[in-house]
């Protein structure tokens, strides 16, 4: 499978169909560990199983190629996948990350059109593949099902709009508040954990360079900003978690009502 290291050469690779590092079969019982599987009946799991595959992958591999014809509903068993992109300049963009429990792949697999972005993992994963034609009429046939897709297509595009206000803004550390106050909120409702006036987390915060990709900006920004809102005592590093030690006043930063740069000055 090719490695996805951006710029424009890495974007003609990516177009390149690849194959897989391993198969397995699924058990039911992995399925059903699954929220968008876990109120099916016996049967319909079983059949799902029976036809299902889990494929390991490597970091910065090709999961889904974009443009690809739509072959299958993928389930993220174990690892972290992201969402990517590119310009018409060749330039990565980060869209969206997929962690343990989540499904990918299904705009495709309802309307049959072309897989709209790349999926590409950014860390060792597991993941299960279950053929189009076999899941497909269980998401227009299950309530359930149906509604659970619905509500994440509707997310899926409430964040994509506000993906793009950040973008517009034009200072670099008003972006990075806003996309560290947006994946803070994320977090939380992936938790359905409230946050506080005190502190929020981000889980498995992206990496720098990660960040960058995401809001088209240079790793090189990124951490300069970083040792910004570090030394103003904003944000703090637990493990693979960042937490947002003035959620108030990030928000502030990302408003543009506070300027940390100009007060490091």
């Amino acid at each position: 499978m090719h490695r996805a290291d951006g710029g424009c050469e890495q974007r003609h690779k990516l177009r390149k169909l690849t194959t897989y590092n391993s198969r397995m079969a699924v058990p039911g019982a992995v399925l059903r560990s699954f929220p968008l599987l876990n109120s099916l009946r016996p049967e319909s799991l079983a059949e799902l199983a029976a036809a299902a595959q889990e494929r390991t992958v490597a970091k910065r591999e090709v999961v889904l190629q974009k443009g690809a014809t739509a072959q299958f509903l993928c389930f993220l068993a174990e690892g972290r996948l992201q969402g990517v992109d590119f310009t018409v300049d060749g330039r990565e963009v980060g869209l969206y990350f997929l962690d343990s429990g989540d499904y990918f792949g299904e705009l495709a697999v309802i309307d049959g059109r072309e897989q709209p972005e790349f999926i590409v993992s950014v860390a060792r994963s597991r993941v299960i593949f279950i053929p189009r034609q076999i899941v497909r009429p269980l998401l227009f046939s299950d309530p359930s099902i149906a509604e659970q897709v619905g509500s994440r297509l509707a997310k899926r595009l409430r964040d994509s709009a506000a993906q793009r206000k950040i973008l517009g803004m034009a200072n670099p550390l008003q972006r990075i508040a806003a996309q560290l106050t947006q994946l803070a909120q994320q977090s939380a409702q992936a938790a359905q954990a409230a946050q506080t006036a005190k502190s929020a987390v981000i889980v498995n915060a992206p990496t720098h360079q990660e960040l960058a990709i995401m809001i088209n900006l240079s790793r090189e920004t990124v951490t300069r900003a970083f040792q910004i809102l570090q030394a103003k005592g904003l944000v703090a590093r637990e493990g693979t978690n960042l937490i947002i030690q003035q959620p108030e006043q990030m928000t502030n930063v990302a408003s543009g009502k506070a300027n940390l740069s100009k007060d490091s000055e």
